[in-house]
């Protein structure tokens, strides 16, 4: 049964990725939206989107298999790819992207309780969410040069689903984004891409680091 969702989640994956790909190309798509000009050299070539999303969504399912909390994940890996393109080009996390993420995953992860009588780790999942996204608006007011509302809500998502796997993940899965954006920032002031006062997009960071810690955790915490 892993197999095979691993092999449907990967066709999802595809339709996933184009439908991201297409998405953020044509992103704000609206006149006169709020967003920054493209950062050259940023952005992700639609095939590598494609590809990645369809990996990601093969790992996922290999991850959680067939359970009632693969849909919840895979959705987040979905958003996670388009809210990171968006985030490389425009160097913004939009609110009509993020806040329904958030309502659909909760409702995801509320089907999930139910069928699984995991209504500890949805409670857990709501609250870590709240924390997160209290944490990182205390960082965005003390330093708001360092992190913008949209990470801020951000962090209400990713916290959501780090908390439905336990708290030590949330910790992991925060501290980890925080580490991954030290580590691109060096490779690509070692690689002359940006200069020391260049800014970096930290959804894309937020996302990977959280990623991280949802494939890795078990290894990491025991």
């Amino acid at each position: 049964m892993t197999a095979l969702a691993a092999v449907l989640s990967g066709l999802l994956g595809l339709v996933a990725g184009l439908l991201a790909s297409r998405a953020a190309a044509r992103f704000p798509g609206t006149p006169g939206a709020d967003a920054t000009p493209a950062a050259p050299g940023l952005a992700v070539p639609a095939p590598l989107l494609v590809a990645g999303t369809a990996g990601l969504f093969i790992l996922t399912a290999l991850q959680f298999g067939a359970s009632w909390e693969l849909p919840a994940f895979l959705w987040f890996a979905g958003v996670a790819v388009l809210l990171a393109a968006i985030d490389l080009q425009h160097r913004l996390l939009p609110n009509r992207i993020v806040v329904p993420a958030i309502a659909v995953g909760v409702v995801l992860l509320l089907v999930a309780a139910a069928a699984g009588q995991e209504w500890p780790a949805l409670l857990r999942a709501v609250l870590d969410a709240v924390v997160l996204f209290a944490a990182f608006l205390i960082l965005a007011l003390i330093s708001p040069r360092g992190l913008g509302m949209g990470d801020v809500k951000l962090a209400g998502l990713v916290g959501l689903y780090l908390g439905w796997l336990g708290w030590g993940v949330l910790v992991l899965g925060a501290a980890a984004g925080f580490v991954v954006q030290a580590v691109l920032a060096l490779i690509l002031l070692a690689g002359r891409r940006i200069g020391l006062r260049g800014e970096l997009p930290f959804g894309p960071a937020m996302l990977l680091g959280a990623a991280l810690a949802i494939g890795w955790s078990s290894v990491l915490l025991g």
